[in-house]
């Protein structure tokens, strides 16, 4: 005999996994995503096959996942791969992906690392996929292309405007040191878009996803990584000054340039002139150039100065201000070398002589133009690493 049916009484559920009526979803989630971490869950699972399919793996493959999250690609990569190492910062993101293949035939073939990937000294991996916590983004693209041995394939997630300068050509508006160092070392392909409701919570900002190749044998470029990035990182600095600006208008530069010769000097037994040139002393029209090249930056940009902005500032602040513009140059204490100065001529014949970039603006260079850049420097004794 059928029993009667029966209300429940105070709302009850009629068993452990029903959600209770009326309450909200936020209440049915095991606990709080960290938003700080980059915690936004991929939960299409058409995105997530999507992910792993252009991957193409291997049964041989061992797969490196950072920020496995609850673990939706995860699964997915272990039913095709031999192994995968998940790097979590999150312990209960650990937790969970751990649970979620506990008893199963997977669990013999996860790897979760608990600690920082940017931080972690990383085991061999064939693989890379990941739903990238966005704030790590260029770190993690420069640690892979860094390693000694890359990966075969990097399938990332990303903010849409970070995977548009990975892709980015000379001339681009987001064309900058990211967009050279990944082309030079690797074939960037972008994979497809995909919208911020596909994660839980949605994120600010809409994402693609980017399959990076790096060049390998022959096709890899024989260039020490420190020396390639140490000449972007100057010349990039801010990439639409030119290029003679970049590097001898700025004091930092200029001695940071003077210490790496000066040790390559001592590495290979080069007799350095340290006597001071007679009344010389540390050039003093850097900033102007600094100065100048700032209103070639506001031209570039098509900018408009704007000679009425500060007509609310009280009349005392302007006449400190209009002081200081017209007051006379400190001189510098500090006497000029004549090391200082044959660096300072090294870098000028490179530029002017050599090269003929000195007028060329970064954000219009492609790799061939640093590339002979570097040949040039690495000629004259300067190197960057």
């Amino acid at each position: 005999m059928a029993k009667a049916d029966r209300s429940k009484r105070n709302n009850a559920s009629s068993g452990p996994y029903e959600k209770p009526s009326g309450a909200s979803s936020k209440t049915n989630n095991v606990f709080k995503f960290n938003t700080n971490f980059g915690q936004h869950i991929l939960k299409n699972p058409g995105v997530s096959d999507a992910i792993v399919e252009k991957a193409f793996l291997k049964p041989t493959d061992t797969v490196l996942e950072v920020g496995p999250g609850t673990g939706n690609l995860t699964v997915r990569i272990l039913e095709r791969a031999k192994k995968c190492i998940c790097v979590e910062l999150d312990p209960r993101m650990a937790a969970e992906v751990t649970k979620r293949v506990q008893g199963k035939p997977e669990q013999r073939k996860l790897e979760v690392l608990l600690g920082d990937v940017i931080k972690t000294e990383l085991p061999a991996f064939d693989v890379c996929i990941s739903n990238t916590p966005y704030q790590i983004s260029s770190p993690l693209v420069f640690k892979l292309l860094s390693l000694p041995n890359p990966p075969r394939c990097s399938v990332l997630m990303f903010q849409r405007e970070f995977a548009l300068r990975l892709t980015a050509r000379p001339g681009d508006a987001l064309y900058c040191r990211l967009s050279v160092n990944a082309q030079f070392w690797a074939k960037i392909t972008h994979i497809m878009k995909v919208g911020k409701n596909n994660f839980r919570p949605p994120p600010q900002v809409e994402s693609s996803v980017v399959r990076i190749e790096p060049k390998m044998g022959k096709d890899r470029p024989n260039v020490s990584w420190d020396e390639w990035d140490g000449l972007l990182r100057v010349c990039f600095v801010r990439k639409n000054k030119t290029l003679r600006a970049s590097w001898l208008g700025t004091k930092e530069v200029l001695a940071m340039v003077e210490r790496n010769y000066r040790t390559w000097c001592a590495m290979n037994g080069v007799p350095i002139d340290e006597s001071i040139v007679e009344g010389g002393a540390d050039d003093e029209d850097d900033n102007d150039m600094d100065m100048d090249e700032g209103a070639n930056d506001a031209e570039d940009a098509g900018m408009d100065v704007d000679d009425d902005a500060d007509e609310d500032t009280p009349s005392f602040f302007k006449d400190l201000k209009s002081a200081g513009a017209n007051a006379p140059k400190t001189k510098s204490k500090r006497k000029k070398t004549k090391v200082a100065e044959l660096v300072r001529e090294k870098i000028r014949k490179v530029l002017e002589d050599v090269t003929e970039l000195a007028d060329k603006r970064a954000g219009k260079c492609d790799e061939n133009d640093f590339l002979r850049l570097l040949f040039a420097f690495n000629e004259e004794g300067i190197h960057f690493s």
